[in-house]
């Protein structure tokens, strides 16, 4: 009886483990100099514009790849760029960028784990930033940041930025 206890101790421990390190695989929240490294390093952003990347994805999304927001008109915004549905497609590739929005499953309640919810979505919502990164320059470059309300409301006036030559050596 004691073996049996202990086999299914251990095997509910690894399963707390396993489940807990999809959230980290699939979802991540970033410190403002790393995503501001990678940003530069890996997608290829403007070194003059990271400043406000970086203002901005601190106001919108609080540096969370898994943030959706509902928004006040019924539309929803995605990920760490908080890309709106009028970008994405709901359960298939779509909208301006031909990206998916989240996967096919609608998130389950809040009652469960948020590595169940981590594991339902895609393009906006994972660490893999390359689809919502691309989207994100295509957004800036025909619209502006006016796009993002983070940016009209925080990140407009330039002395709101963070100097990421000082805190992060960039």
């Amino acid at each position: 009886m004691r073996t049996q206890s202990l086999a299914l101790l251990s095997l509910s421990l690894w399963v707390i483990i396993i489940s807990s390190s999809f959230d980290a695989v699939l979802s991540k929240r970033y410190m403002r100099c790393e995503l501001a490294r990678k940003l530069l390093q890996q997608h290829g952003f403007e070194r003059s514009l990271l400043p406000v990347w970086i203002c901005l994805l601190e106001h919108e999304s609080d540096l969370d790849t898994a943030k959706i927001t509902a928004n006040p008109n019924g539309s929803s915004s995605y990920g760490l760029f908080q890309i709106n549905t009028r970008y994405c497609q709901q359960d298939r590739r779509g909208g301006v960028c031909n990206i998916k929005c989240e996967g096919k499953f609608k998130p389950p309640s809040q009652s469960k784990p948020k590595s169940i919810i981590c594991l339902r979505f895609a393009d906006l919502l994972d660490e893999n930033l390359r689809e919502s990164a691309s989207c994100a320059k295509r957004i800036q470059t025909s619209e502006g940041f006016r796009h993002w309300n983070g940016w009209q409301r925080y990140c407009r006036n330039t002395q709101n930025l963070p100097n990421l030559k000082v805190i992060c050596g960039i």
